[in-house]
């Protein structure tokens, strides 16, 4: 199937953000046609993209919830585009937390779930998921998206990450959904404080050693524009670039961003200096 290349990959994973909505923090509202949509995923696989992800809810913070039916309307013409146009076997992520959306978006052609709230927000998602034998993607948010990012608090933000995230992964192993296809995700400005998400960057090796492969999506997150002065989301390219370039020397398998060429760069780059850091070590 088109999501075991992604399992079995040697090389650090891009994955592309393809936002169909009109409100989304970096990009709300540039992607709503599927024709224009379709075009720059075409962009991105030609930039090096290993995957495209779909989404249409925004999660940024303060967002309030899409009903399903909506969420549908706008992800599912673009996908069926999508299978059309994208080179054969090409992997194409649903980013949703509703099991109707995920359980369309799969009939149209995607191949993976992408759930923000790790299962919490559709009691059916878990089995959905289990039912077709696809990989889900399990992040950590405190709170949803409306409410996140009010006055968020920790004692361990790295300790309480991987133990939700665990929880989560045992639950959706329970209901049918096999080990190495599940993935964890950290959760990067979602419900965390600018420290937090420090945190959590410097002690991304702590996750790896879960031994579920890890995603990180930090691209052109407001954390970033607060450690380097920079209000823009599209100004915070070559912020994103070092937390990719971290992340793989952490160990972390696949990468959501927005700037595809820049962060192909930069995982190859760290890659190839992993692969001799590991080749010398006595």
């Amino acid at each position: 199937m088109r999501f075991d290349r992604l399992h079995l990959a040697s090389h650090p994973l891009i994955m592309g953000i393809l936002n169909v909505t009109p409100d989304s923090f970096s990009d709300g509202g540039l992607f709503l046609d599927p024709d224009v949509a379709t075009q720059e995923a075409l962009r991105m696989v030609a930039e090096g993209a290993d995957l495209i992800d779909v989404g249409g809810e925004s999660t940024r913070p303060g967002a309030e919830p899409i009903d399903a039916e909506e969420q549908i309307r706008r992800v599912v013409p673009t996908i069926q585009r999508l299978r059309t146009v994208l080179p054969e076997g090409f992997p194409i992520s649903i980013d949703t937390t509703r099991g109707a959306v995920a359980e369309a978006a799969l009939a149209a052609g995607a191949d993976l779930v992408n759930d923000v709230l790790a299962g919490r927000d559709d009691p059916t998602m878990f089995e959905r998921v289990a039912d077709r034998g696809v990989p889900i993607v399990l992040m950590h948010m405190q709170g949803t998206p409306k409410t996140m990012q009010e006055r968020p608090y920790y004692d361990n933000v790295v300790e309480e990450v991987i133990a939700f995230l665990l929880e989560r992964a045992d639950l959706a192993m329970r209901a049918g959904i096999l080990h190495d296809r599940i993935w964890l995700d950290p959760g990067i400005g979602f419900g965390k404080r600018k420290d937090d998400n420090l945190a959590l960057i410097a002690h991304l090796d702590r996750l790896v050693a879960t031994g579920y492969p890890v995603l990180l999506g930090a691209s052109r997150k407001r954390f970033m524009g607060a450690v380097c002065g920079e209000q823009r989301p599209n100004g915070l390219t070559a912020a994103t670039v070092a937390t990719t370039a971290l992340g793989v020397m952490s160990g972390v398998r696949m990468f959501r961003v927005h700037d595809i060429r820049q962060n192909r760069q930069a995982a190859d780059v760290a890659a190839a200096i992993r692969t001799v850091r590991e080749s010398s070590c006595p």
